[in-house]
């Protein structure tokens, strides 16, 4: 009789059990606070807003905290210009690249154009080639650079030289569209296989995608209906930005922008008795140029043993 009891607790405790981790194991939606229907709950009209709400950094990018800055030059005009005067400026945080772009940056872009259209539009792939002869100069000899800087691998990480300002914005552009569709292919919202079947203008842009234009295979989570980036019936979702995917476009840096990351004032610490971390205050209001000081251990440091910093000056003057 007792055996019996304890078979009948021990039931009761592993149904009792299978109960409430039937309710631990339930999903739960987040709300809305506007008017409390679930999120992301084809039962509640499935409107989908991602759990990360954080900007991702794209590839290469360092985050630059925004700031107001004295923009202009420090020493006076000696030809009277005044193009340049001295103004206080704001920015706004941005995302810069951690280096300049390369040359093995710029081939890979010139090797794409030349796939997608050398077949049938070589114009385009040789619009987009630097000017190698801005190396050539009547008192050097600079023939080797004007061969191979942009092409011999001992140049893969140099700066890419030669590049007007429209193909810069045009090869900003092309960066933009290979980054997002590498997110989306990632995520297995589309194929790579369409990455080799691309032919002249139809290959995956941003533009394109957003608009509904774009006519890729789905990727693997599309079709294994494993995603959360689809309709309740199974079909694919179109993408937004609002999912928190896709990345903005690449662009330029402004003047000010560019000058303001070149002093990075956020972040230093010119007094040796001041916080870490502390605002370049100092740094601004004596018109310091470089970002760093003779206190800081770093780029010119005589404690070193000599006067050579951890940079060299520029590889090629003239």
């Amino acid at each position: 009789m007792r055996n019996v009891h304890l078979k009948t607790i021990v039931f009761l405790f592993c149904l009792a059990f299978l109960f409430s981790s039937c309710s631990l194991f339930q999903k739960k939606h987040q709300k809305s606070s506007a008017t409390g229907w679930n999120y992301n709950d084809p039962e509640w009209g499935g409107f989908f807003v991602p759990e990360n709400t954080e900007q991702q950094a794209g590839p290469g990018l360092v985050f630059i905290q925004g700031g107001t800055f004295m923009m202009g030059a420090t020493n006076e005009d000696v030809m009277g210009d005044w193009n340049n005067v001295r103004h206080r400026v704001t920015i706004n945080s941005f995302y810069m690249d951690e280096t300049e772009v390369s040359n093995v940056n710029y081939r890979e872009y010139t090797y794409w154009l030349k796939r997608m259209y050398g077949g049938f539009n070589k114009e385009v792939y040789n619009q987009a080639l630097p000017d190698t002869l801005v190396w050539r100069s009547q008192l050097s000899y600079n023939e080797p650079l004007v061969e191979y800087y942009f092409r011999h691998p001992a140049y893969n990480d140099f700066p890419v030289v030669g590049v007007t300002w429209e193909q810069a914005n045009k090869y900003s552009k092309w960066r933009s569209d290979r980054v997002n569709e590498m997110l989306l292919i990632k995520k297995g919202i589309i194929s790579k296989g369409t990455i080799i079947n691309g032919q002249g203008e139809n290959h995956y842009t941003t533009k394109s995608y957003l608009l509904g234009l774009y006519q890729g295979m789905p990727g693997k989570a599309i079709q294994k209906g494993k995603s959360p980036y689809q309709n309740p019936d199974g079909s694919p979702r179109q993408i937004k930005f609002s999912d928190g995917i896709l990345l903005p476009n690449y662009r330029l840096p402004t003047e000010a922008e560019w000058e303001y990351a070149a002093l990075a004032y956020v972040g230093q610490n010119p007094d040796p008795s001041s916080k870490p971390g502390q605002r370049g205050e100092n740094m601004i209001l004596n018109h310091q140029v470089y970002s760093w000081n003779k206190n800081a251990k770093g780029l010119r440091d005589r404690r070193k043993g000599s006067w050579q910093g951890e940079f060299l000056a520029n590889f090629k003057i003239g």
